[in-house]
């Protein structure tokens, strides 16, 4: 279709008000104010570099779009494209060495500890596969170096990112879109004039040049037919891991006039209306275990299953498809006149003006962050969702699971997107098969263990080196998080499926605790508090044979974080067990133990002890806040339950400062809302905007991109507006001044309800909850509000602590007003 804007067909169609028709008259005068800043991500120049491109993902296929007008890039990633093929790490006979290992720690011989650890415990690799790039669709536009009236945005309306500018009064368009019902990448390009479009093509594998001998992976660029391109080629071999994945992709083009031909590896358009460009690709990977799918028959199945079908019908699927889990959740703030700047000029402004809204925008960016990245039956988002250009990424791009891993999915259950914690649920599952193996090697016990990393295969032993490694209540972490979707569902079924994968983790740390050396508590051992260093006796910089290089030794026992993990892990498990009549007398071996966890403590400083030992910290603004699992998001520590630790936890946020990387503020974030201090948690948000941002409102981890802090940072706003973490709702519990108004439509909070919420002078105003599940309704504060369903009074039950409390039928809505 011969229009420059994909968008006008969506509006016209009533879709959307979408975000390209409301843009084309916007300029940083602001004059015109006819979109919503909290949905709407726009610039007024291409992205400098990969960090400022703008992410578009169906789950599994992600693309970056620079936006760029005379040579443009587009960088693709297929979610399961990694280094090496299916391996195990697992070392056997390790767990004969455990006793003595734990003996120096008890001793006081860290380093001692440290490396017999390292010598007998670590798995093997001592390292990790790396997540990959796939590869870089390239557009050359002639004579396109002279532009005005540009723009680039991306609608998270509708998922599409896109760019116009005009050349000689002739506007052309981009649209770009990652569609999860065609399973393609779309790239529409449109000119306003008949027959003035013009460019070439090309799609670029991506090999590791850095290392030669990572350089495995090779690939061929070719044509096929008149109107395709295609890349084939295979994952690297990695850590003696032979790579064993084949990965295709291929472009198919259609034009409106003009002509379009391949010559060599190009595709080249000349004098088209319109052109739109299907994107498919796939690897073999079936799972960890399986590489045996035929990668071309998937890609051949994709490109034959949208034939005959245009560009506006599959865009047209795309938005319905994404919108039934963005629009199911709305959160408005204050709106200033800075909120209609672009998006980067808007981060720079918070430092002196007021924009709440850009808060909005950042909770709407995380939700849309998640649902490109983790679908049902895709891979959970890693460090950097789905999107990475390296082929030697940071960290490698897992999935770091001493915060990171966990942090991506904070905002899931509140942001109404349950489905969409499936991926992690399946690798948690996964995870027990090695985790199993390495439970019984390493530790001599039962159930199964997951430390601090794994990548697409699944290994589960320490990796790393013993600093990082002796982070053993990994899988513990992420089975608690698991258990919070059935707080948020009361899915009965989904906890049927969950029990066997709890229990085998209690399973292992009912084998694994061991007596403190006074004998008076059950403590982990061996331990580390990710991850920072302790400053005590025999901690020091040595040179370590594992990592080749001078660090320092974390090795530790019961760190407040494992004893966190495990106070909330024993409490669910016995819980779960009560739910569904399962493993009584097990249940009660775990309860006892549990009562011997050593509970929080409070150090000489005043701070809440990162340690058993009260030990000082060699870096004392460190960016993890690993003994606070317990106030957020474990429900350990409270306000109102256990008041005399909350100095303590006040001490350690005042001690560390507002600063660190992205992931830290947004921890830091929702810390503060359960102190319930929304200004300062307002404080750190802006910080972060300043600090650790990119300007598509990707976070930081110092320099390198990572959703982390993205998700952090919307699970914080979360709970600045409501909490439910103690068995009532919490309404504004940490409002901040600057939101003195606004609404929060369709977020859901634990015992299965969902809320619509409106407030004005920081006092609420409208309140609607949907009863999912049947349960009873607690509100905290609530003596001064009515409960009504369909006009009728509702009897509501007035309680010692002031919360109020009412029974509920499955699918029923409730108004609650002020008496």
């Amino acid at each position: 279709m011969n229009k420059p804007l994909i968008f006008l067909f969506l509006l016209c169609s009533g879709i959307t008000v979408c975000a390209s028709a409301q843009i084309k008259n916007i300029s940083e005068n602001n004059e015109n104010r006819e979109f919503d800043p909290a949905t709407l991500l726009w610039y007024d120049s291409p992205a400098k570099e990969w960090e400022e491109a703008l992410p578009v993902g169906n789950g599994r296929l992600g693309a970056m779009v620079f936006g760029k007008y005379d040579e443009e890039r587009i960088q693709l990633n297929e979610d399961t494209y990694w280094t090496g093929g299916p391996y195990s790490t697992v070392v056997e006979g390790g767990a004969e060495f455990l006793p003595q290992i734990q003996k120096h720690v008890f001793d006081g011989e860290p380093i001692k500890a440290h490396k017999l650890f390292g010598r007998h415990l670590m798995g093997y690799p001592v390292e990790q596969q790396k997540y990959q790039s796939l590869a870089n669709l390239i557009l050359f536009f002639e004579n396109h170096s002279e532009i005005s009236e540009y723009k680039r945005w991306l609608d998270l309306n509708t998922g599409i990112t896109g760019v116009e500018y005009t050349i000689d009064g002739v506007t052309y368009g981009r649209e770009v879109l990652s569609s999860a019902p065609e399973q393609v990448i779309l790239v529409h390009i449109t000119t306003s004039k008949p027959g003035s479009l013009s460019f070439k093509a090309q799609l670029r594998g991506v090999r590791n040049a850095a290392h030669s001998n990572y350089a495995t992976d090779y690939f061929s660029m070719d044509e096929i037919d008149e109107d395709g391109l295609m890349l084939n080629g295979k994952s690297a071999d990695y850590l003696g891991i032979e790579g064993k994945l084949r990965y295709k992709a291929q472009l198919k083009a259609y034009s409106e006039g003009g002509t379009i031909r391949t010559e060599d590896d190009y595709l080249i358009v000349e004098n088209a209306n319109a052109v739109t460009m299907c994107i498919a690709a796939a690897t073999n990977f079936i799972n960890y275990k399986n590489v045996s799918a035929d990668q071309n028959k998937r890609v051949a199945d994709a490109l034959e299953a949208i034939k005959g079908k245009t560009f506006d019908e599959m865009a047209t699927a795309s938005v319905l498809d994404y919108q039934k889990y963005f629009k199911r959740v709305s959160l408005e703030l204050p709106v200033s006149k800075n909120s209609y700047l672009p998006t980067d000029k808007r981060m720079a402004a918070i430092k002196t003006d007021t924009d709440a809204s850009l808060a909005s925008l950042c909770y709407n960016f995380a939700r849309y962050v998640l649902i490109s990245s983790s679908r049902p039956g895709t891979q959970p988002a890693n460090l950097q969702g789905i999107w990475n250009e390296y082929m030697n990424p940071p960290w490698d791009s897992k999935y770091t699971t001493n915060i990171n891993t966990e942090m991506n999915y904070w905002p899931a259950e509140s942001g109404n997107l349950a489905e969409l914690v499936e991926p992690l649920t399946k690798m948690v599952t996964e995870l027990s098969d090695q985790g199993a193996q390495v439970a019984k090697e390493h530790y001599g016990a039962g159930g199964w263990v997951f430390h601090q990393n794994t990548d697409l295969w699944r290994v589960a032993a320490p990796m790393d080196g013993p600093c990082w490694g002796t982070f053993t209540v990994g899988g513990a972490w992420l089975t608690n998080q698991l258990y919070d979707h059935y707080l948020y569902t009361q899915d009965k079924e989904y906890l049927q499926e969950l029990y066997p994968v709890m229990k085998g983790a209690v399973q292992f740390f009912m084998d694994f605790l061991i007596k403190d050396p006074q004998g008076k508590y059950l403590v982990t051992n061996p331990s580390t508090s990710p991850e920072n260093p302790p400053k005590g006796p025999g901690y020091e910089y040595f040179y370590d044979e594992v990592t080749g290089m001078y660090y320092f030794a974390t090795i530790c026992y019961g760190s407040s974080i494992d004893i966190q993990i495990l106070t909330d892990l024993f409490e669910y498990y016995i819980e779960s067990s009560k739910i569904l009549g399962l493993d009584d007398e097990f249940a009660k071996k775990v309860a006892e133990a549990r009562q011997k966890l050593s509970p929080p403590k409070i150090g000489k400083d005043g701070t809440l002890q990162e340690w058993t030992e009260d030990y000082a910290q060699l870096e004392d603004k460190h960016r993890h806040f690993s003994h606070m699992y317990g106030l957020y998001p474990g429900n350990v520590i409270s306000a109102k339950r256990t008041p005399q630790y909350i100095d303590a936890c006040k001490a350690v946020l005042e001690q560390r400062g507002d600063g660190g990387t992205g992931f830290s503020r947004g921890w830091k974030m929702a810390l503060w809302a359960r102190l319930y201090d929304g200004n300062r948690a307002n404080t750190v948000f802006k910080g972060y905007i300043r600090e650790q941002c990119y300007p598509q409102l990707f976070a930081k981890c110092g320099t390198p991109l990572q959703i982390d802090g993205t998700m952090g940072v919307a699970a914080g706003i979360t709970e600045m507006l409501v909490q439910s973490h103690e068995g009532a709702i919490d309404l504004l519990p940490a409002l901040p001044d600057e939101w003195n108004e606004g609404h929060f439509d369709g977020v859901c909070v634990r015992g299965g309800f969902e809320l619509d919420m409106s407030w004005k002078d920081k006092s609420i105003t409208e309140l609607e909850i949907i009863s999912k599940a049947g349960t009873i309704c607690r509100i905290n504060n609530g003596v001064n509000l009515k409960v009504t369903k369909d006009g009728e009074k509702v009897k509501i039950k007035t309680n010692k602590d002031g919360s109020v409390e009412f029974k509920t039928v499955k699918g029923e809505v409730y108004q609650l007003t002020q008496k």
